[in-house]
C-alpha cells in the first residue's frame, strides 16, 4: 500500500477506535453526573444551602457531580417541555401547581423513591411520578426596619404608602408569584373577588420579576417594604439579611392563614443520567438529608419520621403558631391555571 494511504487508513482507524469504544463501554446513562432543574429557594447565595450541603455530600460519596441549574418554578417547566424531545435535565423540582403541570405534560416518569412511604399521601403523587423532598409554605416578607409591625391585612396593602414599595413575583412564572393568586383566590372568596383586589393593588405593584427570591433582598435593603415568598427560603434568607420579617395575610376571618408550597421532585422522562437521577432522589429523602433540612435549609422536613429538635426547627415552629391552614384544590388549579393567569393578567394589565 502506497505510503498515503497507509497514513490515511491508520488515521482512520485511530479515530474510529475510540467511538467504536464509546458505544461499547460508556453511555449517557453511566456518565457520573447527573443534572437537577430546579426552583430557586434551596442553594444558599452564600453556598451554605441545602442544596449546597446534600449535592457536595452526594458527590463526595457517588463521585457523581451535580449539575444546577435554576429559575422560577414555571420558567423551569417551560424549558423542560422545550427539550422533551432530547432532555437535558435528570431530576425535575418545583413547586406546585408546575410539579402537577410538569406530571400532566408527560415529563415525568415513575419511580418510587425510596423511604417514600414516609411521606404523606398530599405530598406525592398517588403514581409515584413526583414526591416532595422539603415541606414548606406560602408567606409575605416586610421590611422590619421601616415597618414596627407586619401588615395583616390585604387591604393595607393598598395604602398609598406601599406605592412602589410592593412587588410580588409573576403568576404562571414564579411558584411563589402564582401562590399569590391562589391565595388570594382562597381569601377573598372566590376568582372575581380576588381579581378585583389585585387589579387595585396594582398602583402599588412596582412590576413583574421571574424570580421571587430576587424579592427578599430589596425588602432587606429598604427599596421595597413587602414582597411575596415562602417560608423556607425566607428564613433561610433572614441569617444574612437582618431586616427581613414574615408574616402571613389574614384571611376574611381575621387570621392568619397559609397553605403548603412543598419543593417537589420527579425524575424526567427519558432522562440522559436516569439511574444518577434515581441516586439523587433516594439522597435527597434519606433520613440524613432529611434531618439537615431545618438545620441548614430552614425548610421542614418531608418525612414524617423525622423530628429534628434543633434551634432553627424549634423557630419555625414558633413561626407557624396561630396560623391556619388550608388546601387548595390543585386538580382545578392545575387544571384552570392558563386561564387564571390570562385573567390575573386582563386584570392587571401585566
Amino acid at each position: 500500500m502506497p505510503r498515503n494511504r497507509l497514513a490515511l487508513a491508520t488515521a482512520l482507524a485511530l479515530l474510529a477506535a475510540p467511538a467504536l469504544s464509546a458505544c461499547g463501554s460508556s453511555t449517557a446513562s453511566d456518565a457520573k453526573e447527573v443534572t437537577v432543574y430546579s426552583a430557586d429557594g434551596l442553594k444558599g447565595e452564600n453556598g451554605d444551602g441545602w442544596y449546597d450541603k446534600v449535592f457536595a455530600d452526594f458527590t463526595r460519596q457517588t463521585g457523581i457531580k451535580v449539575k444546577y441549574v435554576e429559575g422560577g418554578s414555571g420558567e423551569m417547566v417551560q424549558r423542560a417541555v422545550r427539550e422533551k424531545s432530547n432532555p437535558q435535565a435528570d431530576v425535575l423540582v418545583t413547586l406546585p401547581p408546575f410539579i402537577q403541570q410538569a406530571d400532566a405534560k408527560g415529563l415525568l416518569q415513575k419511580y418510587e423513591v425510596k423511604d417514600s412511604d414516609q411521606v404523606s399521601g398530599a405530598d406525592k403523587a398517588a403514581d409515584g411520578t413526583w414526591i416532595s423532598v422539603v415541606d414548606n409554605y406560602f408567606c409575605f416578607v416586610y421590611d422590619k426596619k421601616k415597618l414596627k409591625q407586619a401588615p395583616k391585612t390585604w387591604a393595607e396593602l393598598l395604602d398609598p404608602a406601599y406605592k412602589n414599595k410592593l412587588q410580588y413575583s409573576t403568576p404562571g412564572v414564579a411558584g411563589d408569584g402564582t401562590a399569590v393568586l391562589i391565595k388570594a383566590v382562597h381569601d377573598f372568596g372566590g376568582k372575581e373577588q380576588a381579581l378585583a383586589y389585585l387589579k387595585k393593588l396594582q398602583a402599588n405593584n412596582v412590576g413583574p420579576s421571574a424570580s421571587t427570591g430576587k424579592l427578599a433582598p430589596k425588602v432587606d435593603k429598604g427599596e421595597l417594604l413587602v414582597a411575596n415568598g415562602d417560608v423556607q427560603m425566607n428564613y433561610a434568607q433572614s441569617k444574612t439579611m437582618p431586616g427581613l420579617g414574615i408574616w402571613f395575610p389574614a384571611g376574611q376571618d381575621g387570621k392568619p392563614s397559609t397553605f403548603a408550597l412543598p419543593y417537589a421532585a420527579g425524575l424526567v422522562t427519558k432522562a440522559p443520567h436516569s439511574a444518577n437521577g434515581r441516586k439523587l432522589l433516594d439522597f435527597m429523602l434519606a433520613r440524613t438529608q432529611q434531618q439537615e433540612v431545618s438545620a441548614i435549609g430552614g425548610g421542614f422536613s418531608a418525612r414524617q419520621d423525622v423530628k429534628p429538635t434543633d434551634a432553627n426547627a424549634i423557630a419555625l415552629t414558633k413561626l407557624m403558631d396561630g396560623v391556619d391552614f388550608f388546601e387548595p384544590d390543585w386538580t382545578d388549579i392545575d387544571k384552570n391555571l392558563t386561564s387564571y393567569v390570562e385573567d390575573w393578567k386582563s386584570a392587571t394589565g401585566s
